[in-house]
């Protein structure tokens, strides 16, 4: 008598599944990668508009924002079309869940950076405040290369980098703290500064917040990878709610 082996068949049944769930994710993960250099660049245009007061420039990060809330959307669909398709395994779900919180912490981002341009054109027509525009692009940059290494450390699943990026966002808390000090000397040695300087505080705080979701993006690799969240209870470097109070 002769038997169909069908345990002969299921492997290649779950191979075939596998692969194309592989495929599924590798095309996420590039429309993340497309998403994240789109973020990096509105970043970097929204930072520049600001210092050379280019209200054309900040015109095209406003724009540019609305492609990057598209991809985001696109990236939730495909993600939910591969949970429904696929019934990924538990460890599978935690991938195609990073990528969606990835890609909300990469809009979020975009969202700042939209803010950020906007103020340009009205802080083109006041006077400049010292050099606090040239300041803003330098903590803009150091958020900007976060970014970066936080979408390198995700594609790579390297969670020692991704430590690192978590670590260095203390130093854009202190950047901001130096930045709300000098808005604040600004403003009381002379009246005159202050629309200007609350211009920019907004910006700066807008800043400090790309930098924590960055690290949000850097927290999820190192859960990616590990399993484990890091350290919930990593105390804020923002001292400003001090300050004031002081």
């Amino acid at each position: 008598k002769l038997y169909h082996r069908t345990d002969r068949i299921m492997p290649f049944n779950e191979q075939h599944i596998a692969s194309a769930f592989d495929r599924d994710l590798e095309a996420i993960q590039a429309q993340i990668m497309k998403m994240g250099g789109l973020v990096e660049a509105s970043i970097r245009d929204g930072a520049l508009s600001l210092e050379t007061r280019d209200e054309e420039l900040a015109e095209k990060v406003r724009k540019g924002d609305r492609v990057i809330d598209e991809l985001e959307e696109l990236i939730n669909e495909e993600a939910a079309r591969v949970i429904a398709l696929r019934a990924p395994t538990a460890r599978d779900l935690r991938l195609i869940l990073s990528v969606i919180k990835i890609s909300a912490n990469l809009e979020r981002i975009g969202d700042y950076a939209k803010n950020m341009a906007k103020r340009t054109s009205v802080l083109a027509q006041i006077a400049p405040v010292d050099n606090s525009a040239g300041a803003l692009r330098r903590m803009a940059r150091e958020v900007e290369v976060m970014l970066k290494d936080a979408l390198d450390c995700y594609i790579q699943r390297d969670a020692e980098l991704a430590h690192d990026v978590i670590e260095r966002d203390r130093e854009v808390d202190q950047m901001y703290n130096a930045l709300f000090r000098v808005f604040l000397t600004f403003m009381m040695e002379d009246p005159r500064n202050i629309t200007a300087c609350m211009h920019l505080h907004f910006i700066a705080k807008n800043i400090e917040r790309m930098g924590d979701h960055v690290t949000a993006i850097a927290e999820q690799v190192v859960y990616l990878v590990t399993g484990v969240h890091p350290d919930e209870a990593r105390p804020k470097a923002d001292r400003t709610s001090v300050d004031l109070k002081g």
